[in-house]
């Protein structure tokens, strides 16, 4: 391998500005100050190879931020963690699986990839496309996607086709022309997708020493939950988990076709992320809640938006309205009478990781329609001091 060849498939693999100051004359970083991405870091668990080219944009190593709120909320001196996955490169935890299937579709040649999408998936997409350099074709429910992540796709260059139904109309054409063999479909079917995600799962090990004993995440079309389990009990066998989480899954009470256990033919609900009725990994979403003996839960609109302005007031992070869907599974958990899986009589000292999934400006529409005109005073300190009012 040349060394111009060696120093571009280093820039592919992703490197910090900190990094390109002390790299080569090409601007590329040596690899020893790369930022390392899921794939170096995990790579003896991932299905990949020396000759796998590795696209990259310094994904992973997201905080697990211990939340003294959230663990007043629960009482019983447990500790409830945040997983905060909205630090990702496009803001979402799809880079994790993103930057997987990628590099191994680049490794059989790929000259495309395609997705269905409610938003994550597409800016996921077509970003990891364009540090490839191939193409990327995103298929959107009309009118059902988040201004924010719809910008993200355009910025990224991807193209983007707009179909007349939901995401599970999306996701068929998609499945279909992916038969064809002109695309590489990203979406969660694919399993290099699920193998990325699974590394969360690996780092919350890794920092607390063990797994938690409860795990809260968002369910829409239910590979985010695959996937956790999948890395929790992976890292089992390697002695790096002594033991495995009970997992609970959090669903829109409009779009909760695992709670309800049957389609839902027109998924409805302000979490756009989890307007989805019938799930790509729900098979193996129910087989993970079994096996760890965990549930399924629905929570509404009211309580996602609740949530979400709870956690950003309170412990200084925003998530977009669907990862909000897990805190709003916490409080509900702790709360109420009606919870499947209740936190009510939970051993003292437990520990709880909550996993949100996307930045809140992934999604701000909802909470910029809540938020008041903000009206000009005079530039005195006076008028400034009577506008504060604190």
């Amino acid at each position: 391998m040349s060394i111009e060849r060696s120093e571009a498939e280093n820039c592919r693999a992703g490197a910090s500005p900190a990094s390109r100051a002390f790299g080569n004359r090409s601007g590329c970083p040596t690899t020893a100050r790369q930022n390392r991405g899921v794939i170096a870091r995990y790579r003896d668990f991932l299905p990949v190879n020396d000759e796998t080219p590795v696209i990259s944009l310094g994904e992973g190593d997201t905080p697990l931020i211990y939340c003294p709120e959230l663990s007043k909320r629960v009482g019983r001196g447990c500790h409830v963690f945040v997983k905060n996955e909205g630090v990702n490169p496009t803001g979402s935890f799809k880079d994790r699986g993103m930057t997987v299937a990628v590099s191994t579709a680049m490794e059989r040649g790929a000259r495309a990839i395609i997705c269905a999408s409610t938003g994550n998936t597409s800016a996921s997409a077509a970003a990891y496309a364009a540090r490839a350099g191939i193409s990327c074709a995103v298929i959107l429910p009309a009118g059902k996607i988040a201004s924010g992540k719809l910008l993200q796709a355009f910025a990224y260059g991807a193209k983007i086709v707009a179909v007349d139904g939901n995401f599970d109309d999306a996701l068929r054409i998609v499945r279909e022309l992916g038969v064809e063999g002109d695309f590489v479909i990203v979406n969660s079917i694919n399993p290099d997708r699920i193998a990325g995600q699974k590394t969360a799962a690996f780092e919350i090990v890794d920092e607390l020493g063990e797994p938690p004993d409860f795990h809260l995440l968002p369910v829409g079309n239910a590979g985010n939950i695959t996937a956790y389990w999948a890395g929790y009990r992976e890292y089992h066998p390697h002695q790096r988990s002594g033991r495995l989480p009970v997992m609970i899954g959090c669903q829109a009470a409009g779009a909760a076709p695992i709670f309800h256990n049957r389609i839902i033919e027109q998924p409805e609900t302000i979490a756009s992320a989890m307007r989805i009725g019938n799930p790509a990994s729900w098979k193996q979403a129910r087989a993970a809640i079994e096996e760890s003996r965990g549930a399924v839960d629905v929570v509404t609109d009211e309580e996602i938006l609740a949530a979400q302005m709870w956690l950003a007031r309170h412990e200084g992070i925003f998530v977009e309205p669907a990862s909000a869907a897990a805190i709003a599974g916490l409080f509900k958990c702790c709360d109420s009478n009606e919870a499947v899986y209740s936190f009510r009589n939970i051993s003292e000292g437990r520990r709880i990781v909550c996993t949100v999934t996307g930045h809140g400006l992934k999604d701000p529409d909802v909470i910029m329609q809540r938020m008041r005109e903000l009206k000009s005073v005079p530039a005195t300190v006076d008028d400034v001091r009577r506008a504060i009012d604190l």
